[in-house]
């Protein structure tokens, strides 16, 4: 009675529009009150101890992290780079584009701040150049996703908090991963110039890919920072996102230049404004699972799971089929808050890689990143083109295949996952 009541409140509210944060606090506020025995001191108390969270802390510096590096010329930099190094390709830009967003996800976190900051840019340099607007606007949609991929990534850093896996851990083993795909990415975006004979650019001399490469080291360089800190026992993730932003920091105000100390405190409002926003979800999703974990119902399902007799590549299945479908209609942090708690028992008690499930669970928010009608980075496309929201989605929509057989392989090699963790 009480596991229904939880749900069907929570979906209650949801229908109803209220925020996920609001609706994750007063489904579990309300179970609690109705049919558990927790007082509301204890409630309270247990709402702060969840912020509290020591990983937790790593958020509101990768965002401020992140929020220095967009706001300044980082991807301007990258940008350039990109397109000395692979613009004489047949689809150069376009190629360009994804290999900015590899790079920019690695310095950014995010996927719509991926989007925004590249999209802006090469949409309307790969117009200029012949290529059609959709054809422009799909890659760029799909290839910033790779921002909640690469590290460093906040769901990555959510899903490690909620789960108690090594944050550290996840960060290695979402690189290949990322890597890969903006491979796969540019690999079809050749096959498909050669074939309708795009337009390619000059090819640049050494020295002006190396003058390029070289403007843009000291963002790359942030990656090197934060897992070589982690690895190379320095300092924890969260020590190192506080090392991230301090860089970022430093990099964008004195060896940049591009953001003068008037334009900080500004800076600071917009990353307190998202870590709060982030926190205030991430507080009541805690306390959502601690309803779930109160009342058993994790332990329950994995029960039932078993008794089943289900194999761990049956129940891959079912997990991808669910977050495919939660991610058309949630945001990726909710739904690991959400359901993280729920897979995560069955996962182990399966003998699936906390480590590999996490990346399973990243890619597949990746995917409802660029799926109706909630997809975020569709609306965030559409914001910074001239395209209506359903001209995005027919454009993002072909690359949608080239995702879900991506999400095959990372689902059933776990090696491509693993490996690099595996390797420390």
């Amino acid at each position: 009675m009480t596991t229904l009541a939880l749900f069907l409140l929570l979906f209650l509210f949801m229908f109803m529009g209220t925020p996920v944060a609001i609706a994750l606090g007063l489904s579990s506020l309300i179970t609690i009150m109705a049919f558990g025995t927790d007082s509301l001191a204890s409630l309270s108390l247990k709402l702060y101890e969840t912020s509290e969270h020591f990983t937790l802390m790593a958020i509101p510096f990768f965002v401020l992290a992140g929020s220095f590096m967009t706001t300044g010329g980082v991807a301007k930099r990258m940008i350039r780079f990109a397109q000395a190094a692979v613009g004489h390709l047949h689809g150069g830009l376009a190629i360009a584009s994804v290999l900015a967003c590899v790079l920019f996800a690695a310095v950014s976190g995010s996927s719509p701040a991926t989007v925004v900051a590249v999209g802006s840019i090469v949409i309307a340099g790969m117009v200029r150049e012949g290529y059609s607007e959709k054809f422009a606007a799909g890659v760029v949609c799909n290839a910033g996703t790779l921002g909640i991929l690469i590290p460093p990534s906040i769901v990555l850093v959510v899903y490690g908090a909620v789960t108690e896996t090594s944050v550290g851990a996840l960060f290695m083993a979402g690189v290949v991963p990322g890597v890969l795909l903006g491979v796969v990415l540019m690999t079809i975006i050749y096959i498909v110039a050669r074939i309708y004979k795009m337009p390619r650019q000059k090819r640049a001399s050494f020295k002006e890919v190396f003058i390029a490469g070289r403007d843009s080291i000291w963002g790359l360089l942030l990656i090197i920072v934060i897992l070589g800190g982690i690895y190379g026992g320095i300092f924890t993730p969260t020590e190192a996102a506080a090392v991230a932003a301090v860089y970022a920091f430093v990099i964008a105000v004195f060896v940049y230049r591009d953001i003068g100390f008037k334009q900080v405190p500004g800076v600071l409002v917009d990353a307190s404004k998202i870590t709060i926003m982030l926190m205030f979800l991430i507080a009541n999703a805690l306390l959502f699972a601690h309803v779930l974990t109160s009342e058993r119902i994790p332990q329950a399902i994995a029960e039932q799971i078993i008794a089943w007799n289900m194999e761990a590549w049956q129940f891959l299945i079912v997990v991808n089929i669910l977050l495919l479908v939660a991610g058309a209609f949630m945001e990726p942090t909710g739904i690991i808050l959400i359901l993280a708690p729920i897979l995560f028992p069955i996962a182990t008690q399966l003998g699936i890689d906390p480590v590999h499930l996490g990346i399973i669970m990243v890619v597949n928010l990746e995917i409802g990143m660029v799926t109706p009608p909630v997809g975020l980075n569709l609306f965030v496309t559409a914001g910074i083109t001239t395209m209506s929201i359903g001209q995005v989605i027919k454009a993002a929509s072909p690359w949608l295949l080239v995702l879900l057989t991506y999400l095959v392989f990372i689902t059933y090699v776990p090696a491509i996952s693993l490996w690099l963790p595996s390797l420390f």
